[in-house]
């Protein structure tokens, strides 16, 4: 049972921290436009904020609101996303502004959800940064606080448990943009000064190793075709890893490159199957 004490001790203490060190300055915190938000909540997703930071800016700087990026061909947003890695996750930002480009999506994390690549927690940053709503949600550096602060002996805590404690905590909260930038902030500094982690949550699993990874390939095919068009022999001398067919395959299957006339070049809107 976690006291209201101890939650004004945690809070004291979050807002010393953050008052006290260098609040970072990240792009994304000098907007509240949904569009932009979603953005850098969908580069966020499994990427460092350092190599964030300048794909965002010139994304916004090249794709500024929904309708620019909606209309844009696919092949386009593919190259300007190589670097990033889960390049997945550029198809479903363009399929998500071709739906907010179309109908108001609701600011709402059961609205937010409906969009591509947007699940229960991604949704909850969006409806706290953009809108600044008291939500509940989940990641990386809130559980690392969490877990530090009111978990310290326990092992195998849920992201249920951690949800109940932080849905008392934001009850607390006046601004809830602006302590979930304090959270993110503070679960940084505390995984480099404290050695801490998670863990202890349940939900814990080391990423594997990118080198000769499945990723790695295809990375490497998308960084490829970024050039020009390739047959599968051009891409066979570049990459000699034996899962290339597969992932050739996959990739087709996901709307990400096609495959026409023997060669493979990046996805367009106009012709997205395999042929």
């Amino acid at each position: 049972m976690v006291r209201r004490q101890s939650i004004n001790e945690f809070l004291q203490t979050l807002w010393v921290h953050y008052d006290q060190h260098a609040r970072r300055e990240l792009p994304w915190r000098h907007t509240t436009d949904v569009y932009r938000v979603l953005v850098s909540e969908i580069m966020l997703q499994q990427t460092q904020v350092g190599r964030v930071v300048p794909k965002y800016e010139a994304f916004i700087q090249r794709f500024p609101n929904a309708q620019s990026l909606a209309t844009a061909p696919l092949s386009d947003v593919l190259v300007l996303w190589n670097g990033l890695g889960y390049n997945r996750r550029a198809k479903y930002l363009h399929e998500a502004a071709k739906i907010m480009n179309e109908q108001e999506v609701t600011s709402t994390v059961e609205g937010l959800v409906r969009l591509p690549g947007v699940g229960v927690n991604t949704a909850g940053a969006i409806c706290a940064y953009a809108y600044n709503q008291p939500v509940i949600f989940i990641e990386t550096n809130i559980r690392t606080v969490l877990l530090y602060h009111f978990f310290k002996s326990a092992q195998a805590v849920t992201d249920a448990e951690l949800r109940e404690v932080l849905g008392k905590i934001i009850a607390q909260v006046d601004n809830p943009r602006e302590f979930y930038w304090a959270m993110m902030d503070y679960g940084s500094w505390l995984k480099t000064a404290k050695d801490t982690g998670n863990r202890q949550s349940k939900h814990y699993t080391k990423q594997s190793p990118f080198e000769g990874s499945r990723r790695q390939v295809r990375g490497a095919v998308l960084r490829l075709l970024t050039r020009k068009q390739q047959s599968m022999q051009e891409l066979q001398q570049h990459i000699s890893d034996q899962r290339l067919r597969s992932v050739l395959e996959d990739q087709c299957q996901e709307g990400l490159i096609i495959h026409k006339a023997g060669k493979y070049r990046l996805g367009a809107d106009t012709d997205s199957g395999v042929q």
